[in-house]
């Protein structure tokens, strides 16, 4: 019986060693989150550019029929859609990733105190865009089970 066992547990081994490793469709399943920019872009905006490639690399990951991912800017962060105005490489990031799905959300706080006009002001923005508060809007969003992402 010993030897028995032992050649059923050596079984399970080399069949668990052959085993293709999960797809990651299959270990990530279906996820929202939402994405904090709220932070200066620095130099030739590094910040916003690597920002935006983990969105996209989360976009790959999970897949985008099967992640809902907003990004939610306030503060400082709004420059992003500033800064893409001029700048062709955010200006293609952003378009990107509002293909795939990716909701853009401005805080209007922002927008009023720092008298940013959204039309003229800031890449792609439409009025649906835009949210009363962004702290707010982070806290009613993980409230609906969105997970939080500071990148």
């Amino acid at each position: 019986m010993p030897k028995f066992l032992l050649l059923v547990v050596a079984f399970v081994f080399a069949g668990l060693s052959l085993a293709a490793p999960a797809k990651a469709e299959d270990r990530y399943g279906e996820q929202k989150v939402v994405y904090h920019i709220n932070y200066s872009g620095g130099e030739a905006a590094k910040a916003y550019r690597t920002a935006l490639n983990n969105v996209q690399n989360h976009i790959n990951a999970v897949g985008r029929d099967r992640l809902t991912a907003k990004i939610l800017l306030h503060g400082d962060g709004v420059n992003l859609l500033r800064e893409a105005m001029a700048n062709e490489k955010l200006q293609s990031d952003v378009t990107s990733l509002k293909a795939q799905g990716v909701q853009f959300l401005i805080c209007n706080n922002t927008l009023k105190g720092r008298n940013i006009d959204y039309e003229n002001d800031l890449f792609e923005v439409f009025e649906e865009d835009i949210v009363p508060s962004g702290v707010a809007e982070l806290s009613r969003l993980q409230q609906q089970g969105y997970t939080y992402i500071k990148p």
